[in-house]
């Protein structure tokens, strides 16, 4: 095989997003009405990728696990009013997107965002016509990184899970793709903590930038 896998499948905050901004919008919003200075984006950028919770942790560290929850719902209703509206595809990505359909290969997206959020963000970049498939975190019984979202969406596009490959930026997409039997890339140029060691992961291929992924040699096959 010298061409595309059949079927990827990318993780799409901090993989193929760069919706930190986004996210820091919102998270404003909320500091805002709490009498509290805006935060920076750089405090906010590594937790991005593992959900609301954990950007609300790293942004109100003084409130207890009870009023963080209390501010799930309107961190996700702030953050409907800024998606696109600040965040973009991280440089590259329109590239690759485009040299894996030109290879008559297809992609989706498997997110844990919740479903009807995601659905908000794909139209400002035309990914909504040109991605195969979307499965949220609320979408199936399972989120990653239970393998469910990946099995289901291999079964789905009739693709063996073993022809197709995952992309994600975290821990948890790696390990939902390793419990699929699905080969994945860890993309390093997402949202990451200091503290985290990719290499630990176990991803079948580590890329710097998703300028090294245009080249179909560099995919795990």
């Amino acid at each position: 095989m010298t061409g595309f896998p059949r079927l990827v499948l990318f993780d799409l905050d901090g993989t193929l997003l760069d919706s930190a901004p986004d996210m820091l919008a919102a998270i404003n919003v909320l500091r805002a009405a709490r009498g509290e200075a805006p935060a920076a984006l750089a405090e906010l950028r590594p937790h991005v990728s593992r959900g609301a919770r954990a950007m609300l942790a790293a942004s109100f560290p003084l409130l207890d696990d009870a009023a963080r929850e209390a501010l799930v719902q309107l961190f996700l209703d702030a953050y409907e009013r800024e998606i696109g509206l600040h965040g973009r595809p991280f440089d590259g990505i329109e590239a690759m997107l485009a040299a894996i359909e030109a290879d008559g290969a297809r992609w989706g997206i498997v997110t844990n965002k919740p479903e009807y959020l995601a659905r908000q963000v794909l139209p400002a970049f035309g990914w909504d016509a040109r991605s195969a498939i979307l499965v949220g975190g609320d979408t199936l019984a399972e989120r990653k990184p239970h393998p469910l979202p990946l099995l289901h969406s291999a079964r789905v596009l009739g693709v063996e899970p073993a022809r197709c490959v995952y992309v994600g930026d975290d821990e948890r997409d790696i390990v939902a793709a390793r419990a699929a039997a699905m080969p994945s890339v860890v993309a390093l140029w997402g949202y990451r903590r200091r503290d985290d060691d990719p290499a630990a992961w176990q991803g079948d291929v580590m890329a710097e930038t998703p300028h090294d992924l245009l080249d179909p040699a560099q995919w795990p096959r």
